[in-house]
């Protein structure tokens, strides 16, 4: 099967199914990566080192075990197609801001807040209508650069080994990557891991977004902006994304009870329901156009 029917069939399955509701791998996962900080991070004394080996436990053999089995003549070629399935996001992001934008649509904002509370991890109890919905904005432009494109970038350079590496990556950050007490340093591994694999598909996600959106804007948010971000990866993608859209993103947001001021970044008016539209949009036709693309240079090598 050629790389572009490959991403096609994940992107289908997907599309058809969303998440596996029932024995999702990283269930699975997870509980082997609370096993390990348990052992390596015990009353959070462990060091980076410690957060470096509890790393490579929780995803090497698993990303081994992948490259294995997609050497299997057509097995192989299937399993390589369920992993960038499992791997994607593409559906759930849809399913999560869905919710959200309707309840903004029609004045409810207490659904609105309890919605985006689900997907972003900032107090949601006090926003009001531009903030709800510029937290949603948010969510699908970030988690669409490492729940959709980074899947598909790793997926075409290294096939089920590379989406496997990348996801178990990404979960790790998820769980371990916090400058907290706690993960400070047993997390370090995780964060910077996770930085290293998502430079080059954050990137290009913030590339789709300026191509598809309000280009010229969308590039000089993302110069002028992206380097005022804490996070130089979800730097570029937002500042890009913001700025493709026509909108305001970023400012101060309140995270466990303290608030940090952000960067405001994009530029145009305040965020609606609306944008929340956009944004998912947005990210919808950049699969399109990535799967053309690979399409594209599959038949132009045949």
């Amino acid at each position: 099967m050629s790389l572009g029917l490959s991403l096609l069939a994940g992107v289908a399955l997907d599309a058809v199914f969303g998440e596996p509701r029932r024995f999702h791998p990283l269930v699975g996962f997870g509980r082997l990566a609370d096993w390990l900080e348990s052992r390596f991070n015990a009353a959070g004394r462990g060091r980076r080192l410690d957060g470096l080996l509890a790393w490579a436990l929780a995803v090497l053999p698993p990303t081994f075990l992948a490259g294995l089995l997609a050497q299997l003549p057509l097995v192989g070629e299937l399993l390589a197609v369920l992993a960038l399935y499992a791997a994607l996001g593409l559906r759930s992001l849809g399913e999560h801001a869905r919710p959200v934008l309707e309840a903004l649509q029609r004045g409810d904002l207490e659904a609105a807040r309890r919605g985006v509370g689900r997907v972003v991890s900032r107090d949601t109890s006090a926003l009001d209508a531009g903030g709800v919905a510029r937290a949603a904005s948010e969510s699908l432009l970030e988690n669409g650069s490492d729940a959709v494109f980074a899947a598909l970038f790793w997926f075409a350079v290294a096939g089920a080994p590379g989406v496997v590496l990348h996801r178990l990556a990404n979960t790790l950050d998820a769980m371990w990557g916090y400058r907290t007490p706690r993960f400070e340093r047993f997390g370090w591994a995780a964060a910077r891991i996770d930085d290293v694999l998502n430079y080059v598909p954050a990137r290009l996600a913030a590339l789709t977004y300026a191509l598809l959106g309000k280009t010229r804007l969308a590039l000089a948010c993302w110069r002028h902006q992206a380097p005022l971000c804490d996070s130089p990866n979800a730097g570029p993608v937002m500042a890009a994304g913001a700025g493709a859209l026509g909108v305001e993103l970023g400012g101060a947001a309140v995270y466990h009870g303290e608030r940090h001021e952000r960067p405001t970044l994009g530029a145009g008016g305040p965020a609606d329901a609306g944008t929340i539209a956009a944004a998912w949009s947005l990210l919808q036709r950049g699969v399109l156009l990535w799967l053309a693309l690979v399409l594209l240079g599959d038949w132009l090598h045949a």
